[in-house]
């Protein structure tokens, strides 16, 4: 166990202002802010976004528009999607129950366009929803042009606001919050692991979503419960997946011990900033001197490093869920079925 006075110079490294990111910590239920760093910086959210295509989907599952059983077929529009490799065939079915395990278990690119496309015809209609969504929570620093998070320099979000929606996920659907709680999944017999190692190594992680395009970083938003209490971090722009998983674990243990007392602000007082541009990574993260970067990271974030504490515990046995897919019938041909109909 890490000591509290690890925990509060971790804090004064935390916010060291060398190439430091947007991070951000609530208390879920009282959406009270105990830590804030850039929060309200414009960030390419990557497949953070997913957490609002979700939102959608849970919204439409209430009102009984569709049910988890009902069908999701992969086009060949979704899957040309980024995505991971999936081995899917154009008209390969699966639930939608499935559907949305694969897009937050392991960040299914396919699977957020095929939802999307299920639910609202095509895309665009879609991102209509998904922007609404946002305007109807007061994310206002938030523009959605895509439903998997895939680079576009007009999608853009915020700490802040993702903290919005990770906190109105929790308290409107808490029914659905197993969906984030996958570690790997079984596509057809193939394991895809999520990147995610809080839910395996932090004890009480529920979710929720992590995040990577070379323009972003790796973004994480985090929701973890200890002794009935509910925090929300949120760590954006972290150079490796050992830096946002570690990062992210100690803003959480910090609420969690009380080490942040608080800002005596509510998420919704905190500012965006709508004259800023997105910060974008490429150059640092996926050029040809970011190796130079990542050593300079790992200065500012040496948690987890050899010889350096974690915040981290021993990996748990992943959570699993098998998928299985099918071929959608193919449609008769138009000649044939004039044949069949004629008198």
């Amino acid at each position: 166990m890490l000591t509290r006075a690890f925990f509060c110079a971790l804090l004064l490294t935390l916010a060291a202002p060398a190439r430091a990111t947007p991070s951000l910590t609530i208390d879920a239920q009282t959406l009270e802010v105990l830590q804030a760093e850039d929060a309200g910086r414009p960030w390419y959210p990557a497949s953070t976004t997913k957490l609002m295509t979700a939102f959608v989907a849970f919204e439409a599952l209430r009102a009984g528009i569709v049910t988890l059983g009902d069908e999701v077929v992969f086009s060949e529009n979704a899957l040309g999607a980024e995505s991971v490799k999936s081995g899917l065939a154009p008209g390969s079915v699966m639930s939608l129950e499935d559907a949305l395990y694969a897009m937050l278990g392991v960040s299914a690119n396919d699977a957020a366009v095929a939802i999307a496309e299920t639910l609202a015809g095509d895309e665009a209609a879609f991102v209509e929803r998904m922007n609404d969504a946002a305007r109807r929570l007061g994310m206002t620093g938030t523009h959605f042009v895509n439903p998997e998070g895939l680079f576009d320099k007009a999608q853009v979000s915020t700490a802040r606001d993702l903290a919005i929606l990770a906190a109105a996920i929790d308290r409107m659907f808490p029914e659905r919050l197993p969906f984030f709680g996958l570690s790997e999944v079984s596509l057809n017999d193939r394991r895809l692991p999520s990147l995610n190692q809080l839910l395996t190594r932090y004890p009480g992680a529920i979710g929720l979503k992590t995040g990577f395009v070379c323009a972003s970083g790796r973004n994480l938003v985090s929701l973890a419960v200890r002794d009935g209490r509910r925090v929300v971090a949120v760590v954006l722009g972290a150079t490796t997946d050992r830096e946002r998983n570690e990062r992210a674990a100690a803003l959480l243990e910090a609420a969690f011990e009380g080490d942040v007392r608080g800002l005596g602000l509510r998420l919704t007082d905190l500012p965006n900033d709508p004259a800023a541009a997105p910060e974008d990574m490429r150059a640092r993260l996926c050029g040809p001197k970011s190796a130079a970067y990542v050593r300079q990271q790992e200065r500012l974030y040496p948690m987890g490093l050899p010889g350096r504490p974690s915040h981290l515990g021993a990996a748990s046995a992943p959570l699993s869920r098998e998928i299985r897919t099918r071929l959608a019938p193919a449609p008769a041909p138009a000649a044939a079925a004039s044949a069949a109909s004629a008198p």
